[in-house]
């Protein structure tokens, strides 16, 4: 009893969660073979992606969502707003058709009310805090408006004089829906949705943002760009477009409304004017962004304050308008196909970007070997991986030393743990890998066409509606409970070690 009363605070925080910023995804449908909901699913599962966001409320996706514990951002399209801002009935039946029937078995965490309306559809912007505070009302009368937050995304353009960010302020002509709007999200403790594209700054900045610059990439001191009023220096474009966005709400007196960008992301193919649009880029601009935003470093303003991203987006959409680099944003093709494969040394195990899910859990470089040991006498006792390979005389004895023998032993736990989020740390001396450490005849679990070995696949994704790999541990909450018992007994085993 005394050491579950021990355990008992940071039970509670495995149960709601922390405060890490998150990298999700957008999911656009405008493709000529859009893959099944299901095959979607699958794919999000195999990316150990766990935040979406739907640019509607296809019940189809809606219902192979449940039970998978990822966390969804539906939409209301800019179609529908103005019917929804003017009718208290026509919001309340959106909320009942398109939340009330999905919750709680899909994890519908936000709306987002139109997109860009300010900037796209300019004469709905008179009834868009309405189309808010209706949807909200709904959400109260059914008891989930601490569960679901409401915002509405914004494009970046709407902010001037973004450069320096202490002198930016957002579109006066706005005020009369800006105001209210930062209010109601202020009042209700929702956030800011930002689209934050450096493409189109750089673009349209005529070679004075370097690209570099815009991309991530370090820069020395002396490249970098310091705001004169408040001394902070910008290593990149993102930061410095958030920075521009907390300043502009704290010149309207608002100061305590988080930003979640609800897009961001780089082309991979452009046509001849858009030279910068490339495989390597886009690659350098995602990895970079994921490792950025995951790392917890917030924005020079706001250090440590996290701006959780959504990836700009899944799928290369062919039926997009030109340019060409309009349909060429996506992570994968539409078959499953990844445009590229990312890269995320050392970033964790969101978007493995590998369609066959080949991903394995090895040991650190240069860990403290005594901590290496440790984590393989748990992996091969309490964390109950079949360790015989190991053994004297077996496949994977040799090389004889405790770097090899715990990658096997930690890459087994991975493995058998579905590869769920949180089962390849063991105390921070473990890192996932997209190389196979496979050597000789020892053949690591997860390894794909090696003596027929296929496991862990796309192709043999659970549906769905299966539970087995249970939710990261970040989030065990709302539709995504498990029995005390479960609970308790993954508890004290990640306790011990991971």
């Amino acid at each position: 009893m005394a050491i579950l009363l021990l355990l008992l605070p940071l039970l509670v925080s495995a149960v709601y969660g922390d405060e890490k910023a998150f990298i999700g995804v957008n999911i656009g449908t405008d493709l000529s073979d859009m893959p099944s909901s299901t095959q979607v699913v699958a794919l999000l599962k195999a990316q150990n992606v766990w935040h979406v966001r739907l640019y509607d409320a296809d019940r189809a996706m809606l219902l192979a969502l449940a039970n998978t514990c990822i966390q969804v951002t539906i939409s209301v399209p800019n179609e529908q707003l103005l019917g929804i801002g003017q009718s208290n009935a026509t919001a309340a039946n959106w909320v009942a058709r398109n939340v009330i029937a999905h919750v709680p078995a899909t994890n519908i965490t936000a709306i987002a009310v139109g997109s860009e309306v300010l900037t796209a559809l300019p004469n709905a912007a008179p009834v868009l805090v309405s189309a808010l505070k209706l949807i909200h009302s709904a959400l109260v009368a059914s008891n989930l408006d601490s569960q679901i937050k409401v915002s509405t995304p914004h494009s970046s353009s709407i902010i001037l004089d973004s450069f320096p960010p202490s002198q930016a302020f957002f579109n006066r002509s706005w005020d009369p829906v800006m105001v209210p709007l930062l209010k109601f999200l202020q009042s209700t403790g929702s956030y800011l949705m930002l689209n934050v594209f450096p493409y189109y700054d750089y673009m349209q900045s005529n070679n004075v943002i370097p690209l570099d610059y815009a991309l991530f990439r370090p820069l020395p001191p002396n490249k970098e760009a310091v705001d004169a009023n408040t001394l902070l220096h910008y290593t990149n474009v993102f930061d410095a477009i958030v920075d521009a966005a907390y300043f502009s709400m704290s010149y309207l007196n608002i100061t305590n409304v988080p930003i979640v960008v609800t897009e961001s992301g780089w082309p991979s193919k452009g046509d001849s004017s858009e030279p910068d649009a490339t495989v390597d880029n886009a690659n350098t601009y995602n990895s970079n962004l994921i490792k950025h935003v995951i790392n917890n470093t917030g924005t020079p303003k706001h250090p440590g304050i996290t701006v959780s991203t959504y990836i700009y987006e899944l799928y290369n959409e062919d039926l997009r308008p030109s340019p060409l680099s309009e349909k060429n944003w996506g992570l994968f093709d539409a078959n499953g196909t990844p445009v590229y494969i990312l890269h995320l040394t050392a970033a964790g195990t969101v978007f493995a970007n590998d369609t066959t899910n080949q991903t394995f859990c090895v040991a650190k470089d240069g860990a403290d070997p005594k901590m290496l040991q440790a984590a393989l006498d748990w992996a091969c006792g309490p964390g109950k991986v079949d360790c015989s390979p190991l053994l004297q005389g077996q496949p994977c004895y040799e090389p004889d030393n405790v770097v090899s023998h715990s990658t096997y032993a930690f890459n087994a736990y991975f493995q058998q743990m579905g590869k769920s989020t949180g089962t390849c740390d063991f105390k921070g001396v473990a890192t996932i890998s997209t190389t196979d450490p496979s050597h000789g005849s020892c053949i690591f679990p997860g390894n794909f066409g090696k003596n027929g070995t296929i496991t862990n696949g796309t192709s043999l994704a659970p549906s769905s509606n299966d539970t087995s790999l249970g939710c990261p541990t970040q989030y065990f909450y709302g539709s995504c409970s498990f029995t005390t018992s479960v609970i308790i007994g993954a508890f004290l085993m990640t306790a011990v070690f991971l």
